[in-house]
């Protein structure tokens, strides 16, 4: 079995920080976080098809890059 691999900037304790966070929630307080998610105006989300995917993504890194 490989090791598991931490994303980016995040650490042990960043990562117990968050797991503590979703074991502690009841299923109310997960259902507003998942509701509050989506209410959101900065980003969206919606379903693409399968081969626009790459092109999705190099805009979205263009984008983020500039």
């Amino acid at each position: 079995m490989s090791k598991s691999r931490l994303p980016k900037d995040w650490d042990q304790a960043r990562l117990g920080r968050v797991l503590k966070h979703y074991e502690n929630q009841t299923d109310v307080q997960a259902t507003e976080e998942d509701e509050a998610a989506y209410k959101a105006t900065t980003h969206t989300s919606m379903n693409v098809p399968v081969e626009l995917v790459p092109k999705v993504r190099e805009l979205i890194a263009k984008r983020r890059a500039s």
